[in-house]
């Protein structure tokens, strides 16, 4: 029997769906753990049986917390605890030195910096003319050796000296306040799309596979635009908090 089964109970006169009670509380202890990162589950068939709960509930409570990100399934393998997920606090900081701050080992592969024309949302977010020459940065970004989001910036030429060997080892802001520009505030909008096929071969996904999106202007103090970030983040590690206060 699952060591974990008395810290779950199933109320059938409560209007929450049973699949939904279970995942629930599978997740708490998940997030708690109760159940660490690498612990194999009983097969669906099996803990069906164990909770009272039909197949078609059982398994989709299952696919519900591996849409989430907190549980895997492979062949061979059977069901297992995923590694916790990133959880960034919405905030005007760097995703690298938040990985820093939570012990995650960041690592950075970057994949090209250029200078190239600016046009469409790039010239409109940095306020320069369609064709103004501006510096455009694509990175992978990784936590504990493992690909999380794909990063492609735009600054205006001569915001920052920027090399491969210094993005590989700082995060952007940090090079950019480095430079002696005051970082003051920033616009930023997130969303969720499929993954490309490209996207999705470079983060490790399948294709189609969910991604968290995020594109924000930085202003300096003067409130003139110095960068334009358009970001994916995988889902299935990666989460957004924010704090709402009631008005």
């Amino acid at each position: 029997m699952e060591s974990f089964a008395k810290q779950i109970t199933i109320d059938r006169s409560s209007p929450v769906p049973l699949y939904f009670q279970f995942a629930q509380q599978l997740e708490k202890l998940i997030e708690t753990g109760v159940l660490p990162p690498g612990t194999r589950l009983s097969n669906e068939v099996s803990m069906a049986d164990q909770f009272g709960l039909s197949r078609p509930t059982m398994r989709h409570a299952m696919q519900h917390l591996v849409d989430k990100g907190l549980l895997s399934r492979k062949r061979g393998v059977g069901t297992q605890v995923l590694t916790n997920r990133i959880r960034r606090q919405v905030g005007f900081t760097s995703l690298y030195e938040d990985l820093e701050r939570d012990r995650r080992r960041p690592r950075t592969e970057v994949l090209s910096i250029e200078t190239v024309p600016a046009h469409g949302d790039v010239a409109v977010a940095l306020r320069v003319e369609e064709g103004t020459e501006v510096v455009a940065v694509e990175r992978l970004r990784y936590a504990d050796d493992e690909p999380i989001a794909l990063l492609h910036n735009h600054l205006p030429v001569g915001t920052v000296e920027l090399t491969e060997e210094a993005l590989a080892g700082a995060g952007l802001y940090q090079l950019v306040r480095r430079a002696g520009v005051t970082l003051s505030t920033a616009e930023q909008t997130i969303g969720a799309r499929r993954a490309t096929a490209a996207e999705a071969r470079l983060l490790d996904e399948t294709r189609g596979a969910t991604l968290l999106t995020m594109v924000r202007i930085a202003y300096d103090a003067s409130s003139t635009p110095v960068e334009y970030g358009c970001h994916v983040y995988r889902a299935s590690r990666y989460s957004f908090e924010m704090t709402v206060a009631a008005r």
